[in-house]
């Protein structure tokens, strides 16, 4: 499981299918942003991270521009991460608060983030056609972390991405049947529970159509629904 996961993520870092989003975090990783000019930019593929018995699949849209492009770690670095790590951390599933870098001493508990995109995209806004170039490094981990009882869709490009990828498995979805809204809750034909947040992203997080206690209840719900003790 860990060694499939290894070399998965060898694969990912040296992926250039989709020339746009290859220029486009490599030409980040050159100009950088002010307050991380003394940075070595990561500017390359992000892999997924975390426990590789994880029973909690939390699932992402793509890197950000200066937060994981930057660092080489999904949501270490930005806002989003200053958002989710804390409550990741309360709800029993990070081993601290805080995600500023690799070397941090992070590390994940029965949990493992990965994205539905592997590269930063401009304006956060993958193409579909990126986006299915990137299913088959999703599938792959899928089917390697055997323990997954519950997929946290983070977003709804991270919602579809786990419907699409059960699909790709010869599971029937209905789209109708499955809709996204925060803290929806279907049971999926393969026994696991698709869970959906809103994105922990700036824009959601600062307006407060995202606030801590909506997402640490979704993380509460998590741990319940995939027979981990409460925190």
């Amino acid at each position: 499981m860990a060694s499939e996961l290894a070399i998965l993520h060898q694969e990912v870092v040296a992926c250039r299918r989709c020339a746009r989003l290859s220029e486009y975090r490599e030409a980040i990783g050159r100009e950088k942003r002010r307050a991380y000019m003394d940075w070595e930019y990561w500017a390359k593929p992000v892999p997924g991270f975390g426990d590789p018995n994880a029973r909690v699949l939390i699932l992402g849209l793509a890197p950000g521009a200066h937060g994981s492009n930057r660092t080489g770690r999904p949501f270490t670095g930005d806002a989003s991460g200053k958002f989710m790590y804390p409550i990741l951390h309360k709800t029993g599933f990070a081993s601290q608060a805080s995600a500023e870098r690799l070397d941090d001493g992070l590390e994940l508990i029965d949990a493992y983030i990965t994205a539905a995109v592997r590269c930063a995209p401009p304006d956060n806004k993958p193409t579909p056609e990126e986006i299915l170039a990137c299913a088959p490094f999703l599938d792959r981990e899928i089917d390697a972390l055997k323990n997954v009882r519950v997929v946290v869709a983070l977003g709804k490009i991270g919602f579809e991405a786990y419907l699409n990828a059960l699909k790709r498995k010869g599971i029937a979805i209905a789209k109708k049947d499955y809709l996204f809204g925060h803290a929806a809750e279907y049971k999926m034909a393969n026994g696991v529970i698709l869970l959906a947040s809103y994105h922990p992203s700036n824009q959601n997080t600062a307006t407060g159509k995202l606030t801590a206690k909506m997402f640490t209840d979704v993380f509460k719900r998590a741990r319940k629904l995939a027979g981990l003790p409460p925190r």
